[in-house]
């Protein structure tokens, strides 16, 4: 049975509290979404039956910013998914310290036995169910697993009907021709990349090996930035499957592979020595660096203890879960957690945001130096936070990112 990744972020919320003290008003504030809409959403499908979809948005806290997060289409989103991943959003928001809350949106569908038509539907049938709860000064959608910039354009185009004004701040993620920023699409691979950088030599990592667990854009981008910069990626992986070399891979060779295959696990010629692996024997993987950049719960109790990386970044959200998180600590291993690794993403879209306000747009340059500037001051406050409070990089993530927010709703009055 897998774990419920609502009560993982409501129990890593609660082992925070404890150890701030946090005031009770507080946490019953924080312990739950503000609110929680489910809809239906009805479309007709190429063959010309009407099929009903459910979707989900969960708005977790606003009292630092409008809600801000992503929308995944998947099989198996559903309410507790997006309650946690809009808490993990609050967190990860303040841990970088920029003007948002945290939300999250998803539908239940599979994206990929979906035609363009039918994905274009359900995008603004999305959206029309929502509308009446975002905006650019109240919610601010973006994309997440399996939705993309096209998907994006689609849902503002809906929005701006249904408002009879532009308002492209209202969802990022959008096309450069829509108001999209430079430097979002490689964004949180990036921002992932600026942290491990800091974080190798802080621990003096010397071999660099990398197993990287997922190929969506996040996974592909990360391991593609990481092997220009030397670092030896040994193991790739997707749902269906992964391969390793101890030799290295080279993932762009490999996204090749798999586009014309359907699966990296089918792609072993991109490397000598190669063999396939499953997606639980990469976790397992004798490596310097792991980097889970799949879905959540991926590195659990029943496994924790095989993991012999001695770092991991965490570029999924909420791959590791609490009872895992203990005995990462107690073998020593280094967890570089999800709210502040993959916090890249929602940095530039906070740029977009900024600049489809102002109406101007900046170089990718300017880009990618702001977004380094903002993700090295969150990774060395994180550093900082741990040494004085001698705990984990993750409790000193939250603690710096819950005490952020719950100075906010005392500030306004809450608490």
């Amino acid at each position: 049975m897998p774990e419920n990744p609502f009560k993982s972020a409501q129990e890593q919320l609660l082992i925070v509290a404890r150890k701030i003290n946090l005031e009770k008003d507080v946490l019953n504030i924080l312990i739950e979404p503000k609110r929680i809409i489910e809809v239906e959403i009805s479309i007709r499908m190429d063959n010309g039956i009407v099929k009903v979809f459910k979707g989900f948005r969960s708005q977790h806290n606003d009292s630092r910013g409008p809600f801000k997060g992503g929308i995944r289409y998947h099989p198996d989103v559903s309410a507790d998914e997006v309650k946690a991943l809009s808490m993990w959003m609050t967190w990860k928001c303040a841990v970088a310290n920029i003007p948002f809350g945290g939300g999250k949106g998803g539908v239940i569908c599979d994206p990929k036995k979906m035609s363009r038509g039918e994905l274009e539907r359900l995008s603004r049938g999305y959206v029309r169910a929502i509308s009446k709860f975002i905006g650019m000064d109240i919610d601010v959608p973006a994309p997440d697993v399996n939705t993309n910039a096209q998907i994006m354009d689609w849902m503002l185009d809906e929005y701006e009907l249904i408002i009879g004004k532009k308002q492209p701040a209202a969802i990022t993620g959008k096309s450069i021709g829509l108001g999209g920023s430079e430097g979002r699409e490689d964004a949180t691979g990036l921002g992932g990349v600026f942290i491990l950088v800091e974080a190798v030599s802080d621990l003096g990592i010397k071999n660099k090996t990398v197993a990287v667990q997922g190929m969506g854009n996040v996974g592909f981008t990360i391991a593609k930035l990481l092997y220009k910069r030397g670092f030896k990626i040994v193991a790739l992986s997707d749902s269906k499957g992964g391969i390793y070399s101890p030799d290295g891979i080279n993932p762009e060779q490999a996204m090749i592979c798999k586009l014309e295959k359907g699966s990296v696990s089918e792609c072993c010629q991109a490397s000598p020595n190669c063999k396939k692996i499953t997606n639980e024997e990469l976790l397992e993987l004798n490596v310097d660096i792991l980097i889970p950049s799949a879905l959540e719960n991926q590195i659990t109790k029943e496994n924790a203890d095989k993991i012999k990386a001695k770092l991991i970044l965490e570029m999924a959200n909420g791959p590791t879960t609490p009872e895992a998180d203990e005995i990462l600590e107690r073998k020593k291993i280094s967890v570089i957690p999800d709210i502040l690794a993959n916090a890249g993403g929602v940095t530039v879209s906070y740029f977009e945001w900024v600049q489809n306000r102002q109406g101007y747009y900046w170089t990718e340059e300017d880009v990618n130096e702001k977004l380094g500037l903002i993700i090295k001051k969150a990774y060395y406050d994180v550093i900082r936070t741990a040494k004085k409070e001698n705990c984990s990089l993750r409790t000193a993530a939250y603690i710096l990112s819950v005490s952020r927010v719950a100075n906010a709703l005392k500030l306004r009055g809450f608490a």
